[in-house]
Order: C-alpha cells, then sequence, then structure tokens
C-alpha cells in the first residue's frame, strides 16, 4: 500500500513537471521560430 502512494505521489510530481516542459518549449518555438509559422504547424 505505501509503495503506491509514494508512486501516485511521484507520478503528479512528473506530470506536473512534463507540463511545465511542455508549456517551455512550445513557448520558445513560437519566440525562436517565429509564431506564425508554429502556429500554422500546431493548427494546420
Amino acid at each position: 500500500m505505501s509503495d503506491a502512494d509514494e508512486y501516485s505521489g511521484f507520478a503528479d510530481k512528473r506530470a506536473r513537471r512534463m507540463k511545465v516542459i511542455a508549456w517551455t518549449v512550445i513557448i520558445a518555438l513560437i519566440l525562436v521560430g517565429g509564431g506564425a509559422t508554429v502556429l500554422s504547424l500546431i493548427f494546420g
């Protein structure tokens, strides 16, 4: 039971970190690669 609790806490931290990294990468791509190009790639 304690292992499951530890893993659930770890998964929450990992999900939050992945979300922050994903947003950072998206913002960096928009700033560096030009907003119009990136947005056209994302939204088709």
